[in-house]
């Protein structure tokens, strides 16, 4: 998969992503190697707020963290700490251990939530593209996460999402997903089940790049099994804008920044109002 959009393009984005009552600390290692950084964004003074780990695209091939300062930038004015990592990609990596710095960004993320000024007990994962398949197996393949992050975890936001992808059509994607082997084992719908946390699956219907079907596809497994994944489309929305509608710049294409937002604060309202809840809810319960 090529950038998600032009280098210009972001740099415009993140340019008018004003860091006005948002502290940002850059550069912190979580893993080895030159891969194994992240950036926090919290709400200045923040107590105990809702800790979100985003997760960037690219093909499980690119990305970099700086890069998607301007989404970050647009959660944390919301009121939730942000950690953005990178992770390895390929060819340096193949499947899975892009998945297994994942894991250990949330683990770093849980461990020093308080630092910030984050509630360690309350996770939320958000994901673009590559990084929304990262978020999605993390959550429903319990491989991944221990016990103490799996009970911490209340929500999963994947955007334009690979969920859902074979047969493979590229022979990188192919080199990439080799060592799984079998093939199915490597797809999150794979793992679907009923007692995984909610998700909100939302795709553009002009995506070309991953099709939205992988979103329809995805929720509609899991609510069969009982659990809760909503999925949202929007009309004019592709690959790149779907993301990007996370900037004021892009909002008025369509409500993924609202959706997001909406959902993840129905989530801790809930949970915080109900602390006792499990953290699934059963069909048709989402927001």
């Amino acid at each position: 998969m090529a950038l998600p959009w032009p280098i210009s393009g972001i740099g415009v984005l993140n340019a008018i992503a004003i860091g006005v009552g948002v502290e940002v600390t850059r550069t912190i290692r979580f893993a080895d190697g030159k891969r194994g950084l992240l950036d926090v964004y919290a709400p200045k003074g923040a107590v105990n707020a809702p800790l979100v780990v985003f997760f960037y695209g690219g093909g499980w091939e690119s990305g970099e963290r700086a890069d998607y300062r301007f989404a970050a930038m647009a959660l944390a004015k919301r009121g939730f700490v942000v950690v953005v990592p990178d992770y390895r990609v390929y060819p340096e990596v193949r499947f899975p251990d892009f998945l297994t710095d994942g894991a250990k960004a949330v683990r770093w993320a849980q461990r020093n939530a308080d630092e910030f000024g984050a509630d360690p007990g309350l996770i939320l994962l958000i994901g673009h593209s590559a990084g929304a398949y990262i978020a999605a197996m993390l959550a429903l393949d319990r491989r991944w996460l221990d016990g103490k992050s799996q009970a911490a975890l209340a929500g999963v936001v994947g955007l334009a999402g690979p969920y859902d992808f074979l047969p493979l059509h590229s022979e990188v994607l192919e080199a990439i997903f080799a060592p799984a082997g079998d093939l199915k084992l490597s797809q999150p719908i794979a793992y679907a089940r009923g007692d995984a946390v909610p998700m909100l699956l939302l795709s553009g219907l002009s995506d070309k790049t991953v099709r939205p079907e992988n979103s329809r596809r995805l929720g509609a497994r899991i609510r069969m099994l009982g659990g809760d994944a909503r999925a949202k489309f929007y009309e004019r929305v592709d690959h790149a804008t779907i993301l990007g509608a996370f900037s004021p710049l892009l909002r008025p294409l369509a409500p993924v920044f609202a959706d997001t937002v909406a959902f993840v604060e129905a989530r801790v309202h809930e949970l915080r109002s109900n602390p006792g809840s499990p953290r699934f809810y059963r069909t048709n319960q989402l927001p």
